[in-house]
């Protein structure tokens, strides 16, 4: 019998693609943090859980504190990972071998003519902003890009921005160019701030994180 082939993630219910992106966003987490994040009951979560651990998308992993029942932490499963975009990773790594193997200086340049590009694009969304709102329209052009992205302001008036996919992860593990050019585009768009690359998906991190700090 073949393996069922999972739906696309834009043709979940609406409370199994919320439970999928908390999930995602957040990192493993139990049927009752999940109930009390989304405002649902804890039995309804656990329904939600049951059929999308049917259909492939989550496993869990028992943990156990103390003397009690091990809890279930629920996480993505490969299949369920794959619903969140990965940039056709596999052929854009084939063609940059390809352009390494030709050229390696020109491996530089596509990364820098993309960043360019991604720059302009944006300046052309965010011009007329203040801080905040170019931090909000910033996050929402890395969410359209597949980077699942959200931000949050601090108490001492810095901003955090979380990637919590990374569209192009297999590409950034072998070209480290692709993470260069990345926090150089967030910096290149918020040229009134500092930004600190805090968390790194790369290096193991669950998600990569920016601090923007005004100036």
């Amino acid at each position: 019998m073949s393996p069922r082939q999972p739906p696309a993630l834009g043709s979940l219910p609406p409370t199994r693609r919320r439970l999928l992106d908390t999930i995602k966003m957040s990192g493993p987490a139990d049927a009752a943090g999940l109930a009390s994040t989304l405002g649902l009951t804890a039995s309804a979560v656990r329904q939600q859980l049951s059929v999308l651990e049917r259909d492939g998308m989550i496993v869990f992993d028992q943990v156990r504190a103390g003397r009690g029942r091990p809890r279930h932490l629920y996480r993505l499963s490969e299949a369920g990972d794959s619903l969140y975009p990965r940039a056709y990773a596999e052929l854009t790594n084939e063609l940059l071998e390809y352009v390494e193997e030709s050229d390696p200086s020109l491996i530089d340049e596509i990364f820098a003519r993309r960043r360019q590009a991604r720059i302009e694009r944006a300046q052309a969304r965010m011009s007329g902003l203040g801080m905040e709102e170019r931090v909000a329209e910033l996050t929402r052009i890395l969410d359209e890009d597949g980077y699942v992205a959200d931000h949050a302001r601090r108490d001492d008036g810095a901003f955090l921005i979380w990637e919590n996919n990374c569209a192009i992860f297999s590409v950034a593990l072998r070209y480290g160019q692709a993470c260069g050019a990345e926090i150089e585009f967030i910096r290149a768009v918020l040229p009134q701030a500092s930004v600190e690359r805090i968390s790194h998906m790369v290096q193991g991190a669950h998600r990569c994180a920016y601090v923007v700090t005004p100036l």
